[in-house]
């Protein structure tokens, strides 16, 4: 059974669609409304449903992107940014100024309060919706999102943009789950993420659906390969893959062309 899954795996769709979303508004406000939903319990369930190997994969993206972010002159955007663990993670490796954004309001009040407790509110955060960015033609040296690409209704709109606010040769990251390929290690993890997951997720957070939605976008999100293409489709440059954790998450970078 899951080797048919995975040799049946449907493209990507234009954007996410969560179950009920017809259009890209729709999709658009029930993603926000799910992510208001789970935001109290949201870094709680992080932290617990991928054994803490969450931190690890924010400080390994941080370390891969260090030559940026040791950068005193340079200006990074976190995109999709909830509650500003990966900007949090990016501030403590380097020198740079680090801009988080969502459009999750109860996300960003969590951010700003940790902000607040760990920087001294050195990191602000933004209200902003990553298909319609709040700021300038090439504004920035680092565009990155962490797992919060794949819940974008429109793919495409979201890289033009975010290649829109980045500088000539600056960097995008996105870091994002993926499907691991058919094995012990990845039929354990699908069993795990398909049927534990949900349960506990839905349980501790009281919504149900948020964590029922986590699983199956990732089975119709883009493999490594793909969303590299895709990247390379809407002009950028020097695209790779760094893939961890036997297959379940992996690092997409590349340049915009000068």
């Amino acid at each position: 059974m899951v080797d048919t899954l995975l040799t049946e795996k449907r493209r990507p769709s234009k954007g996410t669609r969560p179950e009920g979303a017809t259009t890209e508004a729709d999709a658009s406000r029930k993603v926000r409304e799910m992510f208001t939903q789970i935001a109290p319990r949201y870094d709680l369930l992080n932290h617990l449903l991928s054994l803490q190997l969450d931190r690890v994969w924010r400080a390994r993206t941080a370390w891969k992107l260090r030559t940026i972010l040791n950068r005193p002159d340079a200006v990074v955007l976190d995109l999709c940014c909830g509650t500003g663990d990966l900007a949090f993670a990016m501030g403590r490796k380097g020198k740079a100024r680090i801009i988080g954004a969502d459009f999750a309001h109860t996300m960003l009040v969590r951010a700003s309060a940790k902000s607040e407790a760990d920087t001294g509110g050195r990191v602000p955060f933004l209200e902003s919706d990553a298909l319609s960015l709040p700021f300038a033609d090439e504004s920035f040296d680092l565009v990155t999102v962490a797992f919060g690409f794949r819940n974008l209704a429109n793919y495409e709109a979201g890289l033009h943009e975010m290649q829109r606010v980045l500088k000539p040769g600056g960097t995008m990251g996105i870091l994002e789950f993926t499907e691991p390929p058919a094995g012990l290690f990845g039929d354990f993890y699908r069993w795990y993420f398909r049927k534990i997951l949900p349960k506990l997720g839905g349980a501790i957070s009281g919504d149900a659906a948020a964590y029922k939605y986590l699983p199956s976008s990732v089975a119709r999100f883009f493999l490594p390969d793909e969303l590299c293409a895709l990247l390379r489709s809407v002009g950028l440059k020097n695209v790779e893959a760094a893939v961890w954790t036997g297959g379940t998450v992996a690092l997409h970078t590349g340049l915009r062309r000068s």
